[in-house]
């Protein structure tokens, strides 16, 4: 895990490692229409495709489906006294994103994804 977080910014670590939140409309990857493959920055596993993306209005990248839905873990968060759903890479555990269990969507944070084509 070290060799992955070794070329991880600030801001970066402490959402993918910290389960941090990124601010909404502020990331790269928000306005991101291109076709390709939204991948976890930590480890490269391909999580989301952009044909999946829609507009979502939250300010975070929001899908319908992952690109495979081995690729991703949906762990129940209750902390804040209310329950939302982390989604987190299966491979190496990192952050990806938190949404609530009524919205029906998979969001991913730019600081915690990049794009391939």
């Amino acid at each position: 895990m070290a060799i992955l977080e070794h070329g991880l910014n600030d801001e970066e670590r402490r959402v993918l490692l910290n389960h941090g939140t990124e601010a909404p409309f502020c990331g790269t990857l928000l306005e991101e229409k291109r076709a390709g493959v939204f991948c976890c920055r930590l480890c490269g596993l391909p999580l989301f495709q952009t044909k999946t993306k829609f507009e979502s209005g939250t300010g975070w990248p929001s899908f319908n489906t992952p690109y495979d839905p081995e690729h991703v873990r949906a762990i129940t968060d209750t902390s804040y006294g209310m329950v939302r759903v982390e989604t987190r890479c299966a491979r190496c555990d990192s952050h990806q994103a938190t949404s609530f269990p009524t919205a029906r969507r998979l969001r991913a944070s730019a600081t915690a994804s990049t794009r391939r084509p």
